[in-house]
């Protein structure tokens, strides 16, 4: 270990395991340690008895939930877009080779009370209770729009400047209700509360076009949001929803960017609690371990590594239930995102339900995980979950857990100090890896190309 790197990376997330393998792929020599004897830090999944040890110390399992070894219980559950940024990134690095993923059955809303899901065809569309009929011929031609948006071409603008024009005007355009307005921004355009309504409306648009081009397999305001869905909705052709979950679990994310990093000669150390950051001149050197040190031009980690150089930003409540059914008005889906919007809740930010189950290699045969999260409001953040939890049915255990969210108070260009930010609550990935290559384009002074390949070689 006494010796000098490129750069050394603290903690196993998977933000720092992606950055790990960016770099070494990059040809830098990478040293990546860990505190704990596993990987994935924040975002590991665990077994069933580490679920217990983690939550209810000194009591066993019980017998009625299945083999431990049966578990993969992720901590920070999320879906990833078929056509998104962290599937090209997948692609990039050729990390997608030691994967295997399964495509999730529905993505749903909450509106009036009611869960609908999410149309992931015309005939879904027209049966849906989402809209009436007048609604559907309005939300039509802003779906045409969108799916005929280029932003290279003027012509398919039809006079409207969406670098300009805020969301809310460009619904108004279009005469959408608010419900219409809810279900696009939210559970399409992901957004986690309504402030996106007074930015420019092309961010959004984008990204419901690619959740249309990821289902179907063929960074800036509002619309490109719309634009994304809408892609991966149709990147697998007959696909229910725009997701895809990999078998075993998130845990399997990090290690394959271990895997991927460790070819290309980076070095691993795990379950090393004593490590910590050496700064000289309030510059991050390299760390120490004990009576070992490291050097590296700079250093990279998750905020639990950097006392004084983050502050907490929010809280993210989660709970995590163990059923032996699916979530009711689901049609029996083993996989599923529901989005509960700010609104339909009366809160300020959104809710999030996933689901996933035995059929993904992550429960015992016949059980299904159900997570449901939000960023807290209160001080009693079980209450503030009552919404999703409602909607789940009978469960057989539950756990809950409240963690911070941090980010780092500077960018690292002085202090070579490069600290990811906290896990939101959101149920999909899409905030995760701008976070990753934002951190990648400080370090590097350059963007990651995520042209190269594309996203139909997944295989769901």
């Amino acid at each position: 270990m006494n010796e000098e790197y490129d750069a050394i990376v603290l903690g196993t997330g998977l933000k720092e395991c992606i950055i790990s393998g960016l770099l070494s792929v990059d040809k830098k020599k990478v040293l990546h340690i860990d505190r704990n004897n596993y990987y994935g830090g924040e975002s590991a999944s665990l077994s069933l008895t580490q679920l217990y040890e983690r939550f209810r110390a000194g009591q066993q399992p019980p017998a009625s939930l299945g083999a431990s070894r049966d578990y993969n219980v992720d901590m920070v559950p999320k879906f990833m877009m078929a056509n998104g940024k962290l599937v090209r990134v997948l692609l990039h690095t050729d990390v997608v080779k030691y994967l295997e993923f399964k495509a999730v059955d529905g993505s749903y809303v909450l509106q009036k009370g009611k869960i609908h899901k999410v149309p992931a065809n015309d005939s879904e569309a027209l049966r849906s209770g989402l809209m009436g009929l007048f609604e559907k011929r309005r939300a039509r031609s802003f779906f045409l729009y969108v799916q005929d948006y280029e932003e290279a071409d003027p012509k398919t603008h039809k006079g409207l400047d969406l670098r300009r024009m805020t969301m809310a005007d460009l619904y108004k355009h279009f005469d959408l209700t608010e419900d219409t307005q809810d279900f696009i921004g939210h559970a399409l355009g992901l957004h986690r509360d309504d402030a996106y309504l007074t930015q420019p409306a092309l961010a959004t648009v984008l990204k419901v076009k690619l959740y249309h081009e990821s289902l179907f397999r063929g960074g800036r305001g509002g619309v490109l949001k719309v634009k994304l869905y809408h892609e991966s909705l149709f990147r697998y052709e007959g696909l229910n929803s725009p997701y895809l979950y990999p078998r075993y679990g998130l845990g399997e994310l990090p290690q394959a960017f271990a895997r991927l990093s460790a070819v290309y000669g980076g070095t691993y150390m795990l379950n090393q609690p004593g490590v910590e950051v050496m700064y000289e001149n309030g510059v991050a050197v390299g760390i120490k371990n004990g009576a070992d040190t490291a050097r590296s031009k700079l250093v990279v980690g998750d905020p639990s590594y950097f006392a004084g150089r983050v502050r907490v930003v929010g809280k993210v409540v989660r709970a995590i239930a163990i059923m032996n059914h699916p979530i009711p008005n689901t049609d029996n889906a083993h996989s599923v995102q529901i989005i509960l919007p700010q609104k339909q809740t009366g809160r300020k930010s959104d809710m999030y339900v996933f689901c996933c189950s035995y059929a993904h290699n992550v429960a015992s045969k016949d059980k299904w995980l159900a997570f449901v999260s939000t960023t807290m409001e209160t001080s009693n953040p079980e209450a503030e979950l009552s919404a999703g939890m409602a909607l789940l049915g009978p469960v057989e255990e539950k756990f809950i857990e409240v963690r911070d969210i941090c980010e780092p108070l500077e960018d690292g260009s002085k202090d070579k100090a490069y600290i990811s930010t906290g896990y939101d609550a959101t149920t999909h990935f899409e905030t995760t890896v701008e976070d990753v290559l934002d951190m990648y384009r400080r370090i590097t002074g350059r963007d990651l190309d995520l042209t190269a390949k594309d996203p139909a070689q997944v295989e769901a």
